[in-house]
């Protein structure tokens, strides 16, 4: 049997996904996309759209409901029975809270992306979002997020090298490998105790 050739990755996209120079290019994605988001979850918190947002909810009823009935036109931008069913059935029934999550979480997936905290997982929640934008019939600027965020999802080692992951993935490498932990002070790891080994008892007695 032929052994399966595995083939190697470019240089290119080694460079691009696990250099440390490279988390330069990514933080300015990642600070780009962050503010974006900021400015989203800002409006529906505090700006022109916070009464349909935060307030009243009704503009998540509203975009579901208009994603429903878009559905059945010739056309529609709407093209999945389950997801129809899924607006109708959770999102119109408990469009307040909805609302206020949608409005949360926007700007909180910005700041976490700004800050450079979780980003892998941060912008992995922020396509969520745009998803759910997109299967709702929306398009507008979601295929560049959605872009931006699968290379930051897929840069996750690097993408918050020079923010808050600096810190934070080591310190959960550690949390959840149980690696020896750095004495910060001596920059060194502690060794292990020594355990001297029990000298044999003598077999034969002397008489």
């Amino acid at each position: 049997m032929k052994r399966l050739e595995i083939i190697d990755q470019p240089k290119a996209t080694k460079w691009l996904f696990s250099n440390q120079y490279a988390g330069f290019i990514w933080l300015v994605v990642r600070v780009w996309l962050g503010y974006e988001w900021i400015k989203a979850g800002w409006a529906k918190l505090f700006g022109a759209e916070a009464k349909a947002f935060w307030d009243t909810g009704l503009g998540v009823k509203g975009f579901a409901e208009g994603a429903i009935a878009s559905h059945g036109a010739p056309h529609g931008a709407v093209s999945y029975g389950w997801w129809v069913a899924f607006l109708r059935n959770f999102v119109v029934p408990n469009y307040s809270w909805i609302a206020k999550l949608v409005a949360l979480g926007e700007f909180l997936v910005g700041v976490a992306l700004i800050v450079g905290f979780m980003t892998g997982l941060t912008a992995l929640l922020g396509l969520l979002l745009n998803f759910t934008y997109v299967y709702s019939g929306t398009v507008s600027t979601n295929p560049t997020f959605i872009i931006l965020g699968v290379l930051l999802v897929t840069a996750w080692r690097i993408s918050g090298l020079y923010g808050a992951d600096y810190f934070v993935l080591p310190w959960l490498r550690n949390l959840l490998h149980g690696t020896a932990r750095v004495d910060k002070a001596a920059g060194k790891v502690p060794e292990p105790p020594k355990v001297e080994a029990s000298q044999p008892k003598d077999l034969v007695s002397n008489s």
